[in-house]
């Protein structure tokens, strides 16, 4: 089993920026490729990024990208997400979640593909 703890989420204003975080606990994150999805109020959640297992391959969804990067320390089994340039379209709670990874270039976009999901963390952008 894979615990994950999201952190860092808040209220900013459009244009700013915001880092998550991902702590993982009970297995070591090197062997999972790792995602963020997003869910906004009253609407299906969202692929937002993921990355490989070993960092070496990532992904994003086109209304994020150029604007956030997933990254990861697997030796602190941490994962991030750094957004900026933030819109008010990006409020949501967003999730992180871990897929066992059958090799170093995979990486999922699907949501049933993550067998773990942490608690969600809310990130409001105000106008």
């Amino acid at each position: 089993q894979v615990q994950l703890v999201e952190s860092g989420g808040g209220l900013v204003q459009a244009g700013g920026s915001l880092r998550l975080s991902c702590a993982a606990s009970g297995r070591t994150l090197s062997s999972y490729a790792m995602g963020w999805f997003r869910q906004a109020p009253g609407k299906e959640g969202d692929f937002v990024a993921t990355i490989s297992r070993n960092g070496g391959f990532g992904y994003y969804a086109d209304s994020v990208k150029g604007r956030f990067t997933i990254s990861r320390d697997n030796a602190k089994n941490t994962v991030f997400l750094q957004m900026s340039s933030l819109k008010p379209e990006d409020t949501a709670v967003y999730y992180c979640t871990a897929a066992s990874a059958n090799s170093d270039a995979d990486y999922y976009t699907g949501r049933r593909q993550y067998a773990y999901w942490g608690q969600g963390t809310q990130v409001t952008v105000s106008s």
